[in-house]
């Protein structure tokens, strides 16, 4: 599969936000096609399973109000307003529609890890119909196999590190951290690429991955310079925030 898109832009890390611009925006979508960046967002269904584009769990860092996302429908949403912004949460289908192929798109998709790949294929299914540069990834090795088996021509990755140490992760397993950090799904996941976290770079799995089989190797989030400096010899793009590479 020919990825050289993928890797020929620096990637906006829920597209270009600060200064007044809010994270995962289609004002930040925006910025990033104005600034010649490709574009990541993340993704997660809304109470009556529309795909929204919207980073975490529940609402209150980015808005004023609080409880789950996946408690709201998608009109609910909508008429949220994003903190200090009139930028709403938007839609994937708004997302497209304002991006319609004037930048590159790496979408990740939010899990439960609950087994539930429903994201994965309605998120397939619209990316189906649009005409430009687009690949999907997730951590979760269930979303990723649905996508290969859904749409196996769709640009797919995972996304990894090494250690899993923040509590976010306290749920997982040693074991599981172990197989997630070493990529040892690889051979039933079958990504095109991977995207491995910066702070854990060297690292042995993602240079197999590259050097081996050949998978482009993104690396999240890179916020200053000495840091791009420093993974620069083993990857082949960044994703960053703060930073204007």
């Amino acid at each position: 599969m020919e990825l050289d898109w993928l890797t020929a832009r620096p990637v906006a890390h829920r597209g270009l936000h600060g200064n007044g611009i809010i994270e995962n925006s289609l004002s930040a979508a925006a910025a990033a096609i104005a600034a010649n960046y490709a574009i990541e967002v993340d993704l997660q269904l809304s109470s009556d399973g529309e795909v929204v584009v919207f980073h975490d769990d529940t609402l209150e860092r980015l808005t004023a109000e609080h409880g789950g996302v996946s408690t709201r429908t998608a009109a609910q949403l909508k008429a949220i307003k994003l903190k200090d912004s009139n930028d709403t949460i938007p839609s994937l289908d708004e997302l497209l529609g304002l991006v319609a192929g004037k930048a590159p798109l790496v979408l990740e998709l939010k899990s439960s890890w609950n087994g539930n790949t429903t994201l994965a294929r309605k998120v397939a299914d619209r990316l189906a119909s649009y005409d430009g540069h687009v690949a999907v990834m997730s951590f979760d090795p269930d979303l990723v196999v649905a996508l290969r088996k859904h749409a196996p021509n769709l640009p797919r990755g995972i996304v990894a590190e090494r250690w899993y140490l923040h509590p976010h992760w306290n749920f997982l397993t040693r074991a599981r951290k172990h197989y997630l950090g070493l990529l040892l799904h690889l051979f039933r996941t079958k990504p095109h690429f991977v995207a491995y976290a910066q702070f854990d770079l060297p690292a042995v799995a993602p240079r197999i991955t590259r050097r081996i089989f050949d998978m482009p190797l993104l690396t999240w989030t890179v916020r200053i310079e000495r840091e791009r400096e420093r993974v620069s010899p083993w990857i082949d793009q960044i994703i960053f925030e703060h930073i204007r590479p």
